[in-house]
């Protein structure tokens, strides 16, 4: 058996301010933006560079619950983790990009980890694991 996960839903307030924020600021490629007239919505999918696993569905809220959830998906957890093959390089990127970093660059057993917020809220870990630290 093999099975891996496709895609990771992260509820947005809207497509394309969400696109710009991950396109632009965190360099993801745009998969796909298709329009979907049946239920009036577009499927979104971003994915970071030179990614071939998981990728993120950009899901806009529709219904009150769904807005309420916009940028707390986990309760204020750290909820995505972005690995990275060089760290400092893309910390850097992402200060001088405007990206405001909630806990600052440590060192620990695992590898090289700043946590970071989304444009909604959403904490990520921008992480290079152990093994290919250089820095």
């Amino acid at each position: 058996m093999r099975q891996s996960i496709m895609h990771v839903a992260l509820v947005v307030r809207d497509y394309d301010e969400a696109i710009e924020f991950y396109c632009e600021k965190l360099h993801f490629r745009l998969v796909e933006d298709t329009y979907q007239p049946e239920q009036d919505k577009r499927w979104v999918v971003v994915a970071p560079p030179g990614s071939d696993n998981a990728t993120l569905l950009l899901a806009r809220a529709v219904t009150p619950e769904q807005r309420a959830f916009i940028g707390n998906q986990t309760g204020g957890r750290v909820f995505l983790f972005l690995s990275t093959d060089d760290f400092w390089r893309d910390y850097q990127d992402m200060l001088s990009a405007g990206i405001r970093f909630v806990r600052e660059p440590k060192t620990q057993p695992y590898g090289t980890v700043a946590v970071f917020e989304d444009l909604y809220g959403n904490l990520w870990d921008l992480i290079q694991p152990d093994g290919h630290a250089d820095g």
